[in-house]
């Protein structure tokens, strides 16, 4: 059931990042804290104004337990629900409920990773997924996860739809000429079409410049009610519409792989918001690989299905293109420290202040986020509006 009244309940009143790149000599912890302080401070609130809490990590099932202790607070509202990538949009949802119930006054979404510089190794971590979140129809064929799974969803779109490889650098081009406007991104050196092409197979048909970045960082964003929003030190961001939809955990369970339950989960935010795609100005996906952005562009209806390689096509998501996507660089070119929903959050509030500098989308009054978890497992869409949409 759609609940129309939490539509602009609340806000988002602060935002703040830390360690983003290599985060040496700092546990993810220590950068979580940095990134939740800059965002308290950022509201022009004190930490001890927090009274809840929504957190996840990939490595510690009761993660927020000790984030609530190295924070020093005592939240009245906690939640600690893991759905990878996307659990930092899809606690969106809880936290209005809870706002709006009077259970708390302020809930800090926060996260932190230091992947890059961990002391533990990439095979090491591998084995703490595969004992927290076991896939027993895949693990046994020991596929190059989460790459193979991508790779395969990829080769389908391109047999089923006539997708090329040239649309999918399209994807991975466009993040880098928004990274090159983004001082804070790790990737903004020229990349062409060329060069993702020719750059080294990972899985085909993704290259290296199809994935990811492996890197450090945190990021952190404060929800208030509306009432308490426009008192606060920075312009509110309010919430339109939010939903979050699973419908499979492993890619091999999926009923098509060229259809996500992004459908789903972007029907029922854009229904809460009362709005369409044609009402967005700006788009922020998560990008871990470049065939999730064609896919999330057709299933929260921007293009039909199978249509996504034409629409990015000639630039159309880079700067000046039609339709802005992944402004800040995407976790492609800005910052993907394995888990990068926080991210897209923090872009999108940061565009609707019209505080992005060099790549500020002109106008920009609405934006969607989509958060992606596991292997096109989770999806969460939340869709965030200025003061004007109310």
């Amino acid at each position: 059931m759609i609940d129309k009244r939490l539509r602009g309940a609340a806000a988002i009143v602060g935002v703040g990042q830390a360690g983003i790149g290599q985060a040496s000599g700092f546990s993810e912890m220590e950068i979580l804290v940095l990134a939740a302080q800059r965002a308290v401070a950022d509201a022009g609130m004190g930490m001890q104004e927090i009274d809840g809490i929504a957190t996840a990590s990939v490595s510690a099932p009761m993660w927020a337990m000790p984030v609530i202790e190295h924070l020093g607070i005592r939240p009245t509202f906690i939640d600690s629900t893991m759905l990878g990538g996307s659990s930092f949009v899809a606690h969106v949802m809880p936290a209005l409920q809870a706002l709006e119930a009077r259970q708390c006054n302020a809930v800090l979404v926060c996260y932190g990773s230091t992947q890059r510089t961990s002391a533990l190794s990439r095979a090491e971590i591998g084995k703490i997924r595969l004992k927290l979140d076991p896939q027993p129809y895949e693990h046994p064929y020991a596929p190059l996860n989460p790459i193979s799974s991508y790779a395969l969803a990829a080769a389908r779109h391109m047999y089923q739809y006539g997708t090329r490889r040239e649309h999918l650098a399209e994807v991975a081009v466009a993040a880098r000429r928004w990274a090159q406007l983004n001082p804070e991104a790790l990737m903004r050196d020229p990349l062409s079409i060329d060069a993702v092409l020719s750059a080294r197979m990972v899985s085909d048909p993704l290259t290296i410049r199809d994935c990811c970045l492996v890197n450090d960082g945190a990021g952190a964003y404060v929800l208030v009610r509306a009432d308490r929003a426009k008192s606060c030190a920075q312009k509110p961001v309010y919430v339109l519409g939010s939903s979050t939809a699973v419908w499979n955990r492993q890619i091999s369970s999926m009923d098509d792989l060229t259809v996500t339950a992004a459908r789903q989960s972007g029907r029922h935010a854009y229904a809460m918001a009362g709005l369409t795609p044609a009402d967005i100005d700006v788009v922020e996906l998560y990008d871990a690989f470049t065939i999730n952005t064609l896919l999330f562009l057709e299933d929260l209806g921007f293009c039909k299905k199978g249509e996504g390689g034409d629409f990015v096509s000639g630039g159309a998501i880079a700067p000046g293109g039609r339709l802005p996507v992944n402004t800040n660089g995407g976790g492609l070119s800005c910052v993907h420290p394995g888990m990068y929903g926080i991210f897209i959050m923090i872009e999108a509030v940061r565009q609707l202040r019209a505080s992005c500098g060099d790549r500020q989308v002109p106008g920009a009054e609405v934006a969607v986020v989509h958060g992606n978890g596991g292997t096109l497992s989770s999806q969460s869409t939340a869709i965030l509006g200025t003061a004007s949409t109310l």
